[in-house]
């Protein structure tokens, strides 16, 4: 399982570890299941379509930032940790705390 780093910096937004709690509790919401940080979301069967555009827009407001052209990649949304990376890397956080 892979370790988070918790801290949020004000000035930046929410820290890695913040972001992938709150990708793991909405996964859970819209499952009703417990997601590991590391699974495959797509590879497991468990999303549509439909949830893929579903989980771009909640990126989008939550996170408050905008993803277009090459950053629609499914592989930026394989998984918490890569969701996690676009989200600060969109933010101009770096990769701290992956």
């Amino acid at each position: 399982m892979t370790t988070v780093d918790n801290q949020t910096d004000a000035a930046t937004g929410p820290g890695a570890g913040d972001v992938q709690q709150r990708l793991v509790a909405f996964l859970g919401s819209r499952t009703g299941g417990d997601w590991d940080v590391d699974q495959d979301l797509f590879a497991s069967g468990a999303f549509s379509s439909l949830f893929s555009l579903e989980l771009l827009q909640y990126v989008e407001q939550e996170f408050q930032v905008t993803v277009e052209g090459d950053d629609l990649s499914l592989d930026n949304f394989r998984t918490v940790p890569a969701i996690t990376a676009l989200v600060q890397r969109l933010r101009g956080e770096g990769a701290a705390g992956q």
